[in-house]
């Protein structure tokens, strides 16, 4: 029972950094002007994204700027979300 309940969270860690490369990606597309901003399907998922992880963001930019002038929130994140899977394998086993 204990590992069918790690291994879930493991797999919701998993989607939640998939949710994040993939804001990241649509924001890169937008900013690159590949995809128009202006596009309501473009809008809607980059608000649903944002919605999953801007909660997250918003604490970690709290503690670290922009690093001329790229948000590296993203990127802190899933290494952080990384290592509390990695330690909970650890803890309760390999996944």
């Amino acid at each position: 029972m204990m590992l069918f309940l790690v291994n879930l969270v493991y797999i919701v860690i998993e989607i939640y950094v998939l949710i994040v490369i993939l804001e990241v990606g649509l924001n890169w597309l937008i900013a690159l002007e590949i995809v128009n901003s202006d596009n309501d399907a473009a809008k809607k998922l980059s608000s649903l994204l944002c919605r999953f992880t801007e909660p997250a963001y918003k604490h970690l930019r709290k503690y670290i700027p922009p690093i001329g002038g790229l948000d590296m929130s993203p990127l802190i994140l899933i290494v952080g979300v990384h290592l509390i899977a990695s330690l909970l394998g650890s803890l309760f086993g390999s996944f």
